[in-house]
């Protein structure tokens, strides 16, 4: 279990305000998720400060434009401050600000294999906003490689032959996978078809294949 990091940490305490001081953003066309977010903040502390209007040119003083949610979950979990930073704008600016901020996240994507790594490395998964089952899928999803498409000019020459040298296909076990040729692939098909027929299930597949020897001879597995 991670070891609760403090509330706001000392890089950031002369940040600090009275929660009570602040308000949401009047008009805030975003939803978040604040179970996640208090998680995140019980666990890792708030590691960046929240952006304040001071409001001299709106008429709304404390005027939260990023980070209300993280306000919100901070009420939520009691906390009497929180580290802010300040601006001071009028209002088609703070709309702005509050747009671009949530639009930028939408627009943002992951390397999905680089993240599963991430995530399989980390000791838990406590305060990040992932559960088990959601690490599951993703590893489900990045397993395999997206098909490749080869090049062809329609007589499996020219272009298709600088490509030759792709891989086919993968096996894997655990963390370790090797590429396999379209040959082995071919083999490993009519394996498992024989398999599965003679027995109607792929129950024990794996074991049938690591410990028979086969042979293919013009399509017949001996």
């Amino acid at each position: 279990m991670s070891t609760a990091a403090p509330r706001i940490p000392a890089s950031l305490a002369d940040l600090a305000v009275p929660v009570a001081d602040l308000s949401p953003y009047h008009r805030n066309p975003r939803t978040g998720d604040l179970d996640s977010i208090a998680e995140s903040l019980s666990v890792n502390g708030q590691y960046r400060p929240i952006v304040v209007n001071r409001g001299s040119l709106t008429g709304r003083p404390s005027e939260i434009l990023a980070g209300n949610h993280t306000y919100k979950a901070a009420k939520r979990l009691g906390w009497t401050e929180i580290a802010v930073t300040f601006l001071d704008v009028d209002d088609d600016a703070a709309a702005k600000i509050v747009i671009v901020d949530n639009r930028t996240s939408d627009l943002a994507g992951y390397d999905t294999v680089l993240l599963a790594d991430i995530l399989t490395k980390l000791p838990d998964l406590e305060g990040i906003g992932y559960d088990q089952d959601q690490l599951d899928q993703l590893l489900d999803e990045t397993a395999l490689p997206a098909p490749i498409e080869l090049p062809s000019d329609g007589a499996d020459t020219g272009a298709a032959a600088t490509v030759d040298y792709l891989q086919w296909g993968y096996m894997q076990w655990s963390s370790t996978r090797v590429r396999i040729t379209q040959a082995e692939v071919e083999l490993l098909d009519t394996l498992y078809k024989q398999f599965v027929g003679d027995n109607d299930s792929d129950l024990g597949f794996g074991w049938h294949v690591l410990n028979e020897e086969h042979r293919a001879e013009e399509g017949v597995v001996a």
